[in-house]
């Protein structure tokens, strides 16, 4: 009486390696495993075990940003950067936010979110341009408003010793990676509250008074009437 020959191993079948990395991972295994026994010879003086599968992948030749200045680039909010345009022409913030604001998130360190800067060092920064022409200047007062202003419409956050949080989900210096982090630590920190920083993004839609920086009795000269303006 013969025995039976024994159950010839049937070849798994290859998954879809289209449904994600765990897939391909199963892809190679069973291409391993099927060329390993494709391999082998049916004479034992010649039978050979494969040892190695080796994929050379060819090198993504992907672009490199080409941006002007030697600091790099951010991320910003489609939408933010439009309502920045929307609330200029509406008089519903100053020139003097827009600029402090558009200074120190162009500042900010790579992947942290942070600013650097004290206010003095803002005001001499934001009046680098108008030093050398002679032109009008933006004083520290005016750079103090201005902070607070943004510190209440969430656009940043002030963390002492002369560090300034930007509001990550509006512009961003880094990857996501590193923007999911900080999003992270800041809900961490307020409690997770949906209405606090970053999110209840401000301000009303109302109008701002202009920050001219007049002098005391300009201000009350009859030619321009008394206090301040309104845009």
């Amino acid at each position: 009486m013969t025995a039976d020959p024994p159950a010839r191993r049937r070849p798994r079948a290859v998954p879809d390696a289209t449904s994600g990395d765990a897939g391909f991972d199963d892809l190679l295994q069973v291409l391993g495993e099927q060329l390993g026994e494709a391999t082998q010879s049916t004479d034992p003086r010649t039978r050979r075990k494969l040892k190695n599968v080796t994929f050379e992948y060819e090198a993504d030749h992907t672009a490199v940003h080409d941006m002007a200045g030697d600091a790099g680039y951010s991320l910003a909010s489609n939408w933010f950067t439009q309502l920045l345009a929307q609330l200029a022409v509406a008089n519903s913030i100053t020139k003097s936010q827009l600029c402090v604001f558009l200074y120190v998130a162009g500042g900010q360190q790579r992947g942290t979110g942070v600013a650097q800067y004290t206010q003095q060092e803002i005001t001499d920064g934001l009046n680098r341009l108008a030093a050398q022409k002679g032109g009008k200047r933006i004083t520290r007062s005016t750079v103090n408003r201005a902070i607070g202003a943004l510190v209440g419409y969430k656009w940043i956050e002030q963390l002492g010793n002369g560090m300034i949080q930007l509001n990550v989900r509006l512009w961003f210096h880094g990857n996501s990676n590193a923007q999911h982090a900080i999003l992270e630590k800041l809900a961490a920190q307020h409690d997770r509250d949906p209405e606090a920083f970053p999110h209840g993004i401000g301000p009303e839609a109302h109008q701002e008074e202009l920050d001219l920086d007049l002098p005391t009795e300009e201000r009350q000269h009859p030619g321009y009437g008394t206090g301040r303006r309104t845009g």
